[in-house]
């Protein structure tokens, strides 16, 4: 008997044991919620002040101009994310995680610090939308590898039956940037008169990236690897065969699951910012609200996503990632059409519950993705495997939703046209999670 309860005894982690690894866990979430705040703040800040850059940076033109040349250089900056995507898959699944995340919010936060001191067009002419180009091309490469590790990141450090609820403090933090990026953006409005904000408030969002990218990379560097990545690595150590590249690996053994994987991200990509980002600019300049209205609607909409991320985590746990996520797929089909033809000549009030169902659509959607696409893939590639699809699908679909839209209501009228959008991107993530089982339910793939 005595035996029996040291075997369950030493088989138990102790109770110090636990501590430590809640207190390690609790490091690792404020570390993966760091560096996704401060992208994603910064993604806010261009997106929620675009009308303002395209009248700093551009030659004076006609407002949908304005936009779309804004709108276009957003795009551009995705074009280097596949690439980025590569790199930091490469440093992550060789040199940790830890590394590829504490070098990628480094030059993440520096480049958008370097914004804030950026000349305007009045200044030195074409050379101001040329160098926001440059450092947009810096953040998307830097960008690339953020969401992704920080996902992969967490998903090895969450036990097996919550992972689905640590993994989407990702998207949460995510929102948690573009929520204060939008408050920003509102009082920057609201207590500046529109010479204040073309001469000098547009900059005082992007100062505030290098403190907080700062403090972010402090985490980071005073967390270990993760549990997986050192199993991995003390295995590898016993083994003389050398293994291909990442990417190699990656594209020649997991090419179904990467197919797939970029499938189902093409509905995240596009509805992330179509409903998040582009959303303000549609009900300002296509629906007629004001500039103030329209922030607040985005910003109340925002908090209660927040909370349905979280809650889409959870249930993705209970019920699977591939229930959530051809349920959203569906919702997505069946009702984006009607919801955004119900936003002209709506109240505020209207509006703002229109905005909401979106955003628990969109939830459903975030709030699952980043768990399954840590889990598709085995340690060795997880990195790889995440960070080169989910940015090849953002390359192609996310970054250039904004310009697409705005271009396509400015060549038909349709002011439909990014509802239009939206349902083709969820019947191609429809299709690609029937291709594909389920991933919960069990430890992470080696």
């Amino acid at each position: 008997m005595s035996t029996l309860n040291d075997s369950l005894a030493y088989g138990q982690p102790s109770r110090s044991e636990t501590a430590a690894e809640r207190s390690t866990l609790r490091r690792a979430a404020t570390a993966s919620f760091m560096g996704n705040f401060v992208e994603w703040f910064d993604y806010a800040a261009y997106g929620y002040l675009a009308a303002v850059i395209a009248v700093v940076f551009f030659p004076a033109t006609d407002k949908t101009t304005g936009l779309l040349a804004t709108f276009a250089v957003f795009a551009i900056s995705f074009i280097v994310r596949p690439i980025g995507g590569i790199v930091w898959g490469h440093i992550g699944d060789r040199y940790g995680r830890r590394n590829a995340l504490s070098l990628s919010i480094l030059i993440m936060s520096g480049s958008t610090f370097c914004i804030a001191f950026l000349p305007t067009y009045a200044q030195v002419g074409m050379l101001a939308p040329l160098l926001l180009l440059l450092i947009r091309l810096v953040q998307g490469f830097s960008a690339s590898g953020e969401y992704a590790g920080a996902a992969a990141f967490l998903a090895e450090y969450a036990p097996d039956r919550k992972r689905g609820f640590y993994t989407c403090l990702v998207p949460a933090s995510t929102a948690a940037g573009l929520l204060f990026g939008s408050l920003f953006a509102a009082g920057l409005y609201s207590q500046l008169d529109s010479e204040q904000l073309h001469g000098w408030g547009w900059r005082l969002p992007f100062l505030l990236a290098a403190p907080l990218g700062l403090i972010g990379r402090y985490i980071r560097l005073h967390l270990e690897d993760t549990p997986k990545f050192r199993e991995m690595e003390k295995a590898l150590e016993h083994k003389a065969t050398k293994h291909r590249a990442p990417i190699g690996e990656l594209l020649g053994v997991y090419r179904k699951r990467v197919l797939v994987a970029i499938g189902v991200t093409c509905l995240n990509a596009v509805a992330f910012y179509l409903i998040l980002s582009y959303m303000p600019t549609y009900l300002s300049t296509e629906m007629g609200m004001t500039e103030t209205d329209s922030f607040l609607a985005s910003t109340v909409s925002l908090a209660t996503y927040i909370v349905f991320i979280f809650l889409m985590g959870m249930l993705s746990d209970r019920f699977g990632r591939k229930t959530m996520l051809i349920a959203a797929s569906l919702l997505f089909l069946a009702i984006t059409v009607p919801l955004f033809s119900a936003l002209e000549g709506q109240t505020f009030a209207f509006i703002l519950l229109i905005q909401i169902a979106f955003g628990l659509m969109l939830a459903m959607n975030d709030g699952t993705l980043p768990c399954f696409l840590a889990e598709v893939f085995p340690t060795r590639v997880r990195y790889s495997g995440f960070a080169f699809s989910f940015n090849t699908a953002n390359a192609l679909f996310g970054g250039t939703a904004p310009f697409i839209a705005t271009w396509l209501i400015s060549q038909t009228g349709d002011k439909l046209a990014p509802a239009w959008m939206l349902v083709a991107a969820a019947g191609v993530a429809l299709l690609a999670m029937l291709c594909i089982r389920e991933t919960a339910h069990q430890a992470l793939s080696d």
